[in-house]
């Protein structure tokens, strides 16, 4: 249990931001924190919608259960946080 950090570019958001989260939270409790910081901020909400998390530029999402500590994500990595059908 550690504090990390990461850079969160949430879908639709123009900025770019410094999110400290746990190694041990999964990526839905990543994908909560950075939305917390842009959702109904400069993000309109999207109920309808969860929000998946990618390393930046890639295609494929982190399994939403998969803890911090078990990928390969590196501390200040940037991260896409993307509205997706469930």
């Amino acid at each position: 249990m550690a504090l990390f950090p990461v850079i969160s570019n949430f879908q639709y958001d123009f900025v770019l931001q410094l999110l400290p989260v746990d190694t041990e939270h999964s990526m839905d409790e990543v994908a909560a924190a950075a939305a917390y910081h842009s959702v109904g901020r400069r993000v309109a909400p999207r109920p309808d919608k969860v929000i998946r998390v990618r390393r930046q530029g890639s295609e494929s999402f982190f399994p939403r259960q998969a803890k911090l500590c078990e990928t390969d994500i590196q501390p200040m990595e940037s991260l896409e946080f993307i509205f997706c059908d469930e």
